[in-house]
């Protein structure tokens, strides 16, 4: 009974528009005063473990090194070198629009910024171009996902750190969804452009394919290329560890963006500093207070009431996956993505374990599922940004986005079925 009533205060308050740090204190802290056995000093010991972990020192690096490139202005740099690559193409902006997502992913670790900095200098570009500006959103927005799966990944960072599970390991097993993800985005915008009646912005691209402009573009923005490849070849050779790799991913961001593009200066650092420092004190608020929250939940056996549900029903791992996977999609929906990820996390781990499931192929789908419901109306974070950047309606963005959220899904569904895509290149890099 007390887990119904917590669930149902919880939703209840996430629906009337109450920010989720201040929902999770409230409910952890409500819930702890109603158990008798419990004391008061429990929850801040709770919160305060849950922080002291190893996999979260790198979380404020990585914050930094994406203020960093945001604004060393990098995205107009690799905007251009997409629009080079892929703008000759039928749908060439749209086509560029994810191309670039793709490659910015691996500078920003946010799909969040991913959205803003990409939609920024692409939106107005599209409906310049006859693109209506609810269709340059949506697929601004859905390409912003790649942001979290590509490596570095903010999500990923934060669901390693909750989960146990290595940090690297998770970064190399996003690599192979994350580019799955943006050709089959690239794959819908194709088949769109086959349409001339639907589509008529479609049918011709930017001029013609050209392998001298591509070789220039790619000397203006090798810096910034050379980011993703550091990052993450320095975690397969073993170079350093992910979250040495934030440190390194910082002193990159710097040096490029002061040495080579000037597009900064040390004027701009505390201004820098200030907003990365104002990100992770935000993330580390919720980290912590839904750690709180989800030992008061193991405490109340939440996992093991859910998992005997769960047997009830059937002991198939793969339809538990499934499950699992429906279960997230459905939530995100509702409440906020990244409010849901921690919240579900230690009853996800806690199944995975049960039912055998590779620890990063859950991991890899547990962070789409969130990314795309950052993009599933009601409640898509995604969806309001780029719609605010392109200046249309929520609904217009809506009626444009689901062709391209049925594109993710069958990518969610390949990595669920296919556990090598999100597994082989952790397990061989790490053992």
């Amino acid at each position: 009974m007390m887990l119904i009533v917590l669930f149902a205060v919880l939703l209840a308050l996430i629906f009337l528009g109450v920010p989720i740090i201040l929902t999770l204190g409230l409910i952890g802290l409500g819930g702890i005063l109603l158990v008798p056995e419990l004391v008061l000093a429990l929850y801040p010991q709770k919160m305060f473990s849950t922080l002291d972990s190893f996999s979260l020192l790198a979380l404020p690096y990585f914050i930094l090194a994406g203020e960093l490139m945001l604004r060393g202005g990098i995205s107009r740099k690799l905007v251009d070198f997409a629009e080079t690559v892929v703008g000759h193409l039928r749908g060439g902006l749209a086509q560029a629009n994810i191309v670039a997502s793709m490659v910015f992913s691996g500078v920003s670790g946010s799909s969040t910024a991913d959205t803003s900095a990409i939609g920024s200098v692409l939106i107005p570009a599209m409906k310049e171009k006859g693109y209506k500006a609810g269709y340059a959103a949506a697929i601004t927005a859905t390409s912003g996902t790649i942001g979290a799966i590509i490596p570095p990944s903010m999500t990923m960072i934060v669901y390693g750190a909750l989960a146990n599970v290595s940090v690297g390991g998770l970064f190399l097993g996003g690599i192979v969804p994350g580019i799955l993800i943006g050709l089959a985005l690239m794959g819908v915008v194709y088949i769109q452009s086959r349409s001339a009646s639907r589509y008529p912005e479609m049918q011709t691209g930017d001029g013609q394919f050209s392998a001298r402009a591509v070789l220039r573009a790619s000397l203006k923005v090798w810096a910034a290329l050379l980011a993703p490849l550091i990052i993450v070849g320095g975690i397969l050779g073993g170079v350093f560890t992910a979250t040495e790799a934030g440190v390194v991913a910082c002193v990159y961001s710097f040096l490029i963006s002061f040495f080579v593009y000037r597009t900064i200066r040390l004027a701009d650092l505390p201004r820098i500093l200030l907003a990365a420092a104002m990100t992770t004190c935000m993330v580390s608020g919720i980290i912590a207070l839904a750690g709180g929250f989800g030992w008061l939940l193991a405490y109340l056996n939440f996992n093991k009431v859910v998992l005997s549900t769960i047997l009830g029903l059937t002991d198939e791992p793969m339809v538990v996956f499934a499950l699992l996977m429906a279960a997230m999609l459905v939530l995100t929906m509702f409440v906020d993505s990244m409010a849901v990820l921690i919240i579900m996390v230690p009853l996800a781990v806690y199944i995975g374990q049960t039912f055998g499931l590779d620890q990063f192929q859950l991991g890899v789908a547990l962070v789409m599922a969130t990314q795309i419901g950052s993009t599933t109306p009601p409640v898509a974070v995604l969806l309001f940004v780029a719609s605010s950047i392109a200046k249309c309606r929520y609904s217009e963005t809506v009626r444009f986005v689901w062709p391209f959220i049925a594109a993710e899904i069958l990518v969610l569904v390949l990595v669920m079925l296919f556990k090598p895509l999100a597994s082989a290149i952790p397990q061989w890099a790490l053992g």
